[in-house]
């Protein structure tokens, strides 16, 4: 029983190399955002819109604003991945400590303090049910949805195990105008921009 415990996680190992080895070999061939996750590889085909991309810069500010400076609200390369779960992320915004930065390689994901994502209008379903899976598999403490197409979002905190696997045990639901927490800071979600009709 044990040898075929092993045999299906050198499997799992090998198929997730495979995959990632596929994705750097299509580096900056392919149109969109390629993540790894439990089903396989994900394809965000289309560019994010400027709703998406405002939200994920006036977090950005607002963090970096009641946030020490050894500690950063990161919004780009690299990946974060935890290669023995078989999942390699990009959240949109990464709250790490400016320290664990450094180095070559994709981002531990235990080092991240949350990791929030702007629901994608093409997607939506990645960052409400795959991201909600994999973030607390990863060992990420924290994570954040901000939704541009109801101006709602959750905070998702307590990872606690389950069946399934790690899972979120707390969800605060939240509205656009109210003030959220993420981590140990709090930010007004006060005129962020909504998705269009």
């Amino acid at each position: 029983m044990t040898i075929a415990s092993d045999n299906a996680r050198q499997g799992a190992s090998h198929l997730y190399r495979a995959m990632r080895d596929f994705l750097q070999s299509m580096d900056d061939t392919l149109p969109g955002k390629f993540e790894i996750t439990k089903e396989g590889i994900v394809h965000d085909m289309t560019s994010p819109v400027r709703q998406h991309e405002i939200t994920v810069l006036h977090l950005r500010k607002r963090l970096e604003k009641v946030m020490p400076e050894d500690i950063v609200a990161h919004t780009g390369e690299p990946d974060v991945e935890a290669a023995p779960e078989g999942i390699m992320r990009h959240p949109d915004v990464m709250v790490i400590p400016w320290a664990d930065m450094e180095g070559d390689g994709s981002f531990d994901p235990r080092t991240l303090i949350a990791a929030i994502e702007v629901v994608s209008r093409s997607n939506p379903d990645n960052d409400w049910s795959g991201k909600m899976r994999d973030y607390p598999l990863m060992g990420i403490p924290d994570y954040a949805i901000f939704d541009p197409r109801t101006g709602t979002g959750a905070v998702l905190t307590d990872i606690h195990p389950t069946p399934d696997g790690p899972r979120y045990a707390t969800r605060k639901d939240f509205v656009y105008g109210e003030d959220v927490a993420i981590g140990d800071w709090t930010i007004s979600t006060e005129n962020l921009p909504r998705y269009e009709s």
